[in-house]
């Protein structure tokens, strides 16, 4: 080669996709159990989301159900998170039947 003259350098790269899929699923799912561990209670707001259901949804369908578990504290509503998951996750069951 004279002076001026470029080498071109080839490079192949293989991505295994099922690898980094598997990775990133593991990220995501460290994350969320991060910030589950954060969370002691919810707010309304925080049940909306979870259920992703509106107030009106929650409150005709198991707001008042005497096992839900909630607390008001000045004129806003608290749920404890893990109590509710789990009451959430009978109720659901509930429904199927």
């Amino acid at each position: 080669m004279q002076k001026g003259d470029k080498k071109m350098l080839k490079i192949d790269i293989q991505i295994n996709e099922q690898e980094v899929r598997r990775l990133y699923l593991e990220k995501i799912e460290e994350k969320l159990k991060e910030v589950n561990a954060e969370l002691v209670y919810w707010d309304s707001a925080e049940l909306k989301r979870r259920t992703c259901m509106s107030w009106n949804t929650i409150q005709d369908n198991f707001f008042h159900d005497p096992r839900f578990p909630k607390v008001k504290v000045g004129g806003k509503w608290y749920f404890p998170a893990e109590k509710t998951k789990r009451f959430l996750l009978e109720w659901l069951e509930e429904q199927r039947r």
